[in-house]
């Protein structure tokens, strides 16, 4: 009971803050003044199937691109990898992860993502068709989070990212936070809602000797220095909720259901973000013996169905689907997971990974 108040506390807190937060208005004429907005894309292949409208639903590794309190389902030690072909292959994202229970109630996870766009021809005035050597941009996230179970109910978790974004001779360095909590009901425990704040830091400022400029003035060379400015990172509060409907399910003299084969979960994620427009992102998925599941999202903000008014890559519609096989007697599982979401330009994003549950 003690450990429910305590987490109630949190939230309450956590939602009073948010009205005090500038930066969380959701302000659709401040789409593209922030930076870092890798921050915001689910690396994940399962989840990405969902259109990532499964928020608080996500578990282990998966719960860091959205709810992290999910971290807290590891059952003991996960390890995932997953590539995303963004963008039609001009941006490739490698994502690897591991997390790992730690006593009864606690989990710890490390996730890394590198976001690569290949070699780029250097140029300069007097060289602007390049020739002269190539450079590639790299943008690395590295993700420490840490959750826990309350109680049978209860779970929360907190995230810190740290944020590096750099050229050949530019760069910027900082770190972010998350934090996120999860409360599930129903007889079985199939009702779940959950609030998370994602991508919180101080403003970063990009520096380096590519900011420099040389000049000849009156028969003499200068350095002309530029001042970059600080941008902001893209702030998001997320509020999901989803239901497990078992197929056929039949109550036992415990009051519990006894799970079948057929399960269908519905999900739904309210995205507030703090440089971009609101979205409602929903999610549907249907799982055989939790070792077959197929999904389908969709992701709604305003305009997005109309090409001269939105203001993302993404059309909507997502779909994927997930093999999942036991190791022997144990509760060990290999799997395989795909997604596809549909964006205009660029032919669609394919995201596919592997997990491995010991």
């Amino acid at each position: 009971m003690r450990n429910r108040y305590l987490v109630i506390i949190f939230a309450l807190g956590l939602a009073s803050s948010l009205t005090s937060i500038d930066a969380l208005a959701g302000n659709k004429d401040r789409i593209g003044q922030n930076g870092a907005n890798e921050l915001s894309i689910n690396p994940w292949a399962r989840s990405s199937g969902f259109a990532s409208a499964n928020s608080v639903s996500a578990i282990g590794l998966e719960a860091i691109a959205s709810n992290i309190a999910g971290l807290a389902f590891t059952p003991k030690t996960e390890v995932i990898y997953a590539y995303t072909n963004y963008m039609g292959g001009a941006t490739k994202l490698n994502t690897a992860g591991l997390s790992q229970r730690i006593g009864e109630s606690g989990v710890l996870g490390i996730q890394i993502m590198n976001m690569s766009f290949g070699d780029i021809d250097i140029t300069t005035e007097d060289n602007p068709e390049g020739g002269i050597g190539i450079y590639s941009p790299q943008f690395l996230n590295l993700n420490l989070a840490y959750a826990r179970t309350f109680s049978n109910s209860i779970y929360g978790g907190i995230a810190m990212k740290v944020v590096s974004e750099s050229i050949s001779n530019v760069k910027t360095q900082g770190v972010a936070f998350d934090i996120g909590i999860r409360y599930q009901t129903g007889k079985d425990d199939n009702l779940k809602f959950g609030i998370a704040l994602r991508n919180i830091g101080p403003k970063l400022k990009y520096s380096g000797n590519g900011l420099s400029v040389k000049t000849d003035f009156d028969e003499k060379e200068f350095t002309l220095s530029q001042r970059s400015e600080a941008f902001e990172l893209p702030a998001e509060l997320m509020i999901g909720v989803s239901y497990d409907y078992y197929v056929g399910a039949k109550t036992d003299s415990t009051g519990k259901s006894d799970k079948t084969d057929h399960r269908i979960s519905g999900h739904g994620t309210f995205v507030s973000r703090s440089f971009g427009k609101d979205q409602l992102r929903f999610g549907v998925e249907y799982g055989w013996r939790e070792m077959v599941m197929v999904r389908v999202g969709l992701m709604s903000e305003k305009g997005i169905f109309k090409q001269d008014q939105r203001t993302t890559i993404y059309t909507g519609p997502a779909m994927g689907l997930t093999f999942e096989y036991p190791l022997g007697k144990s509760q060990s599982t290999i799997g395989v997971d795909y997604a596809y979401r549909t964006t205009n330009p660029f032919g669609g994003n394919h995201s596919i990974g592997l997990r491995l549950s010991l």
